[in-house]
């Protein structure tokens, strides 16, 4: 296990000893699974429902996926043609994803719980030529299959009507495969975004991605890989947060990895499958984190952690001082996107994490702030944040879409739509989108911020921070909450969190709308959607 970072004594150190180092020739299924074949190792962990546990070795993994790899071709798909992976988090996900990349196809992740709108959707928009689901995901594109003309080759696990049956086709292939010559820029695999605005759109990256992603795998989770690491993630692989910030990453390092389909996130139950199988790193999405913080005297579970990454929502001092105390570490915030993801990312071991940032730029990535006009801004100055290019991280472009693709752009920087702020040191804070950031009596205003504040309230779950269209102020302050159990939602509570955030924070940042809820509308991926919160409250003025 061989970590891409450098030994280091200091960040400073560590960003300028790092190096690139992406070969001429690159292969996604090379990389994550052929160059550790008769290692003994293990790869998958596939939880079963019944509590069985089935290990599964690189070698078993190569062998399955050479056996896809030769059934896909058998059926006529090709190098360029695109895949859709309709499947949970279970061993054949990751033998469909290295068989895509096995023959030079472009893997496309498909949302188990995507209904059949959204599949028509992403199937349709890449012209998939091929899909590998299971019972469930048949019965979706049964509806659909006639709107997709592209779609030739159905493989599901245990057949069905218009699929071949997945584990037969394979049992009947052969078990070795020659693995296609592709280079760093060579499609690899189309993710598409979350859709908080617009339509989804196809991120498309190269087989550079899973290099481009090691840094900011290694840095958050405190210097991984380590002797007897094990990873973990409730988020589906279906999202690059599964697949490129834990999946393929650990296979990579030759690092097993817990695969378990948790249908709805259950805290408790997560405590228990961290604590009983002895995980070592997790990325765990803010969602999930303020879910396992409701869990009352988490440390009677017994996990042993190692290392925490979590990234999509900005964590504050609450929930990093609740993580210490559940698992005894400090929780690693990091930062990216789909289209250029882990560029920044926060290591406690390495230097200190200050509350409410996300971090430091990875090494091997050049992160800015810039004004307006796209040039870098001083510290302390709020702007658009921005990465340079080229990066090994950096999509190619978004599939048939040049002219989003161009304006993902100015000159050498990618804009990644967010607004933050660097310090002095190098910190970046999160601020929030470009449509998040609050414009108010004349201060602009980050939900953030308002949203840990908001945490720290003993009666709060959950809380999002939106500005409403105000005629004073030109947007007021105001916040959704979802209560805990047990809780009564009313006007004497409405006023108690306003003094509560009033005292601590500031008069200009208390929220002057308070709104409850019994949950908030997220992406699938955990974000909040601020935008549909704007819309379902911006007719209602203040209490």
């Amino acid at each position: 296990m061989t970590a891409l970072l450098p030994q280091a004594d200091s960040y400073e150190d560590l960003r300028a000893r790092f190096r690139w180092d992406i070969p001429a020739r690159c292969n996604i299924a090379e990389e994550a699974c052929d160059r550790w074949v008769g290692s003994g190792r293990a790869a998958i962990l596939a939880l079963h429902e019944n509590g069985a546990v089935e290990p599964i070795s690189f070698d078993e993994l190569h062998r399955r996926a050479c056996r896809l790899a030769n059934l896909l071709e058998a059926q006529g798909i090709t190098r360029g043609d695109r895949i859709g992976v309709l499947l949970p988090q279970c061993a054949e996900a990751a033998v469909a994803h290295l068989a895509a990349y096995r023959i030079g196809a472009i893997a496309v992740p498909l949302f188990l719980l995507f209904g059949e709108d959204a599949l028509a959707y992403r199937l349709g928009d890449c012209a998939a030529a091929a899909l590998v689901t299971d019972q469930a995901g048949l019965a979706k594109i049964a509806a659909i299959r006639g709107s997709l003309p592209a779609l030739r080759c159905v493989l599901a696990i245990g057949g069905g009507e218009g699929a071949l049956d997945l584990h037969a086709g394979m049992a009947r292939a052969r078990d070795s495969h020659a693995c296609v010559a592709t280079g760093p820029d060579d499609p690899a695999v189309i993710i598409y975004t979350s859709g908080t605005t617009g339509s989804p759109k196809g991120a498309l990256h190269g087989h550079r991605v899973l290099r481009g992603h090691l840094p900011g795998v290694e840095m958050p989770q405190e210097r991984f890989p380590q002797p007897d690491d094990l990873f973990w993630t409730p988020a589906d692989w279906a999202w690059i947060g599964g697949l490129f910030d834990v999946l393929l990453p650990s296979l990579f390092h030759g690092v097993p990895v817990l695969a378990y389909r948790m249908q709805k996130f259950d805290p408790e139950f997560a405590f228990r499958l961290m604590a009983q199988h002895g995980v070592r790193n997790a990325f765990l999405p803010p969602t999930a984190l303020k879910m396992l913080r409701t869990v009352p005297n988490p440390t009677r579970y017994g996990c042993r952690l190692r290392s925490i990454g979590s990234g999509g929502e900005t964590l504050g001092a609450e929930m990093l001082e609740w993580g210490r105390a559940a698992f005894g570490l400090t929780i690693n915030e990091f930062y990216g996107q789909t289209e250029c993801n882990l560029v920044v990312a926060n290591c406690a071991g390495l230097f200190p994490v200050k509350p409410g940032s996300m971090g430091r730029p990875v090494p091997g990535h050049q992160v800015a702030i810039l004004d307006d006009g796209d040039a870098p801004l001083p510290p302390g100055s709020e702007g658009a944040i921005a990465i340079r290019a080229p990066d090994p991280v950096m999509f190619l472009g978004y599939w048939n879409r040049p002219e989003a693709t161009r304006d993902k752009f100015r000159g050498d920087w990618m804009l990644t739509g967010d607004r933050g702020l660097a310090d002095g040191e190098g910190y970046l804070t999160f601020l929030g989108r470009d449509d998040d950031v609050i414009t108010s009596a004349g201060y602009r205003i980050g939900p953030g911020e308002v949203e840990d504040c908001l945490l720290r309230h003993p009666a709060i779950a959950m809380a999002a921070v939106i500005g409403l269209p105000d005629d004073l102020r030109t947007e007021r302050v105001a916040a959704v909450i979802v209560p805990k159990p047990g809780i009564t939602p009313d006007a004497a509570l409405a006023r108690q969190i306003q003094d509560f955030v009033r005292t601590r924070l500031a008069a200009h940042l208390y929220p002057r709308q308070v709104e409850f809820a019994d949950a908030l509308p997220m992406t699938a991926t955990g974000k909040i959607m601020r935008g549909v919160l704007r819309k379902q409250y911006a007719g209602k003025g203040t209490p």
